[in-house]
């Protein structure tokens, strides 16, 4: 337990018991050019067929109360080709927090080009957050800053905006406009708490080198008030249009490896290992992301042919 409280003083941030502590509380994720929905509604119907995405990622694994977060993606476009709608549920638990939240993604889009299309996106949901701080080991006894926060019910609302082409794309969102705030508690004594508002910049681009390898270099970027930004940059190769492998740097944080194999035209399946170059990483032994995806095909519209992104 004496790690779990530095972990939540780290990676709670304004919901943390440490009020001079601040991070990004919305997840990570390694894979995140394959799920882009999760922070961007803009990318709804993208893929021009009904897609269905389950991720699950364990963060830091041997370290106590490492964070763990589970994602269920699915987006279509309707018929009316400059519709799409979406759908993302995840939970997410570091230590003693976890929240649940579910969102309707809406994305209107428009042709820019002969193969480019520019989406603005809506999101619009609830989260579920609770904390049974309680159950932490206490330096003070009775310290009034140890109550529980109980389940909260919090509605919010994002944008995004998403620019692509079959072979580019570029993205920018804020998933969660509101700031709810959490610093009264049925009259409990808790550190200043709220949702912290949180800005996603991301671009990719696909090239030949060969006729069988194509290279993908790609960046996310990532800001939220009161922590430093965080900047992926993931380095892709596709061979022969059905394997996917490469590598990921996240600036002063940690890098890692990655790989998907496209099984057939419709079902994909994707793996991502991180290790930690911060001093949190001599407590664990890295983290693992597992992904599947599925394009279904009863829908007027076609996959672009291999998936980008």
């Amino acid at each position: 337990m004496r790690r779990t409280i530095p972990l939540l003083a780290l990676l709670l941030g304004p919901w943390s018991i440490t009020p001079a502590v601040h991070a990004q509380q919305d997840p990570l994720y390694s894979q995140y050019m394959f799920n882009t929905l999760a922070f961007n509604p803009g990318y709804a119907g993208s893929a021009d067929v009904f897609t269905v995405m389950a991720l699950s990622r364990h963060q830091w694994v041997g370290f106590d109360g490492a964070p763990a977060t589970q994602t269920f993606l699915a987006h279509t476009p309707l018929r009316n080709e400059s519709i799409a709608l979406g759908l993302s549920a995840i939970n997410d638990r570091i230590g003693p927090a976890r929240q649940t939240s579910a969102y309707a993604d809406f994305a209107y889009r428009i042709r820019t080009g002969v193969d480019t299309r520019l989406a603005f996106g809506l999101k619009g949901g609830i989260n579920m957050y609770q904390a049974d701080l309680a159950s932490l080991t206490r330096v003070v006894e009775n310290d009034p800053v140890n109550v529980n926060i109980q389940s909260r019910m919090l509605p919010n609302f994002g944008f995004g905006l998403f620019w692509h082409a079959p072979r580019y794309y570029v993205g920018i969102s804020a998933p969660k406009l509101l700031e709810n705030d959490l610093s009264d508690v049925n009259g409990g004594v808790v550190a200043p708490a709220k949702e912290a508002r949180h800005y996603f910049l991301m671009a990719g681009y696909v090239m030949d080198l060969t006729k069988e390898i194509k290279f993908k270099p790609s960046i996310l970027f990532r800001t939220v008030a009161g922590a430093p930004f965080s900047l992926d940059m993931n380095a892709n190769f596709l061979l022969r249009e059905r394997i996917w492998f490469g590598a990921m740097y996240r600036l002063g944080n940690s890098f890692g490896v990655m790989g998907q194999y496209r099984i057939n035209d419709q079902l994909s399946a994707g793996y991502a290992f991180d290790l930690t170059t911060t001093a949190i990483g001599a407590y664990n032994a890295g983290t693992h992301e597992v992904m599947l995806s599925y394009d279904f095909r009863f829908l007027r519209g076609r996959t672009i042919s291999p998936r980008y992104f």
